[in-house]
């Protein structure tokens, strides 16, 4: 079919211009631009219930000095760019995981202490006191921050999992260290509730701890199978999906043993993508969930789409 234009209809169109200009506005006015972001995402793993939960999220400068240490500034705008993101900001995220196992409820870390764990488990249908298990997978303020909720246990009936060589080394801290005086007052109240666990123990069937230390002396992630199925919990592993994946040799600021941090990331890293074996990471953009591609001497976080669903 042949749409003909005449002078007529031209002229009637261009009279209507000025005021679907007009109308412009109003429409965007109206949009606002207020519709609320996801905190809850669900899936299924064989026989587990999976909900990753955003605890928070907030930018910060400076990117270089906190995930590229080693990297030349020419490099790290380099990968940044390849990638579709700014060299001079990062956008942090806070993601702890809940685990429905069928026979119990298990949540992984617990955010900052600011109130979000709370409002993202009340997104997924849960209260906080239906909680079973809490598994802590090192004792950084942000996964320790919200055991307690004015000054009371958070997870009111509870048990408490971690690992012995983070606990102890966390709570001989002396006095002054910030690290270590939150655990005094959010982990150690809790220590007769708590198992403590080596790498390679399990914590409830089907979740087994992962020596992948380095980022603290402690630090462990969680291996979770069901009926035929994985998934890897890298806790702190990888700090970023683009820095820490593409150049894991690349110094994280927050890793106390960069060389132990860097040896576990390409171990770990290096497993998942050659198992092909999803992970979710703590600090990766909500929801958190993706696979890990080898790619060069180095590896990428590829986000999950409809691969993980229900």
């Amino acid at each position: 079919m042949t749409i003909k234009f005449t002078r007529r209809a031209a002229l009637a169109g261009a009279s209507a211009l000025p005021l679907a200009a007009a109308a412009r506005p109003a429409l965007a006015a109206a949009h606002g631009g207020k519709a609320a972001a996801p905190i809850a995402r669900s899936f299924k793993l064989g026989g587990f219930g999976i909900t990753t939960l955003l605890d928070g999220s907030l930018p910060r400068d400076n990117p270089k000095g906190i995930f590229g240490g080693g990297a030349s500034d020419e490099d790290f705008a380099r990968v940044s760019a390849e990638n579709f993101i700014p060299a001079d900001m990062a956008q942090f995220f806070f993601t702890p995981t809940l685990v429905d196992t069928g026979a119990e409820l298990v949540l992984f870390d617990t955010g900052l202490g600011q109130g979000g764990i709370v409002k993202a488990l009340d997104a997924a249908g849960v209260s906080p006191d239906a909680i079973d298990v809490v598994v802590i997978t090192h004792m950084h303020p942000d996964h320790i921050g919200g055991m307690m909720t004015d000054g009371a246990p958070t997870f009111s009936n509870a048990r408490y999992v971690t690992g012995t060589t983070e606990y102890e080394f966390w709570s001989k801290a002396e006095a002054g260290n910030r690290v270590g005086d939150l655990v005094k007052s959010n982990v150690t109240p809790l220590a007769e509730k708590m198992t403590f666990v080596e790498p390679g123990g399990s914590v409830v069937s089907g979740v087994t701890a992962v020596d992948a230390r380095g980022h603290t002396p402690g630090h462990m992630g969680y291996m979770l199978e069901s009926d035929g199925q994985g998934l890897m919990l890298t806790a702190d592993l990888a700090n970023h999906y683009v820095w820490s994946f593409a150049h894991p040799e690349w110094e994280v600021m927050f890793d106390m043993d960069k060389a132990q941090a860097t040896a576990s990331r390409r171990d770990i890293l290096g497993m998942l993508a050659a198992d092909r074996v999803p992970m979710i990471g703590y600090h990766m953009p909500f929801p958190a969930i993706g696979y890990v591609e080898t790619r060069g001497e180095g590896f990428r976080f590829v986000p999950v789409s409809y691969q993980l669903m229900g």
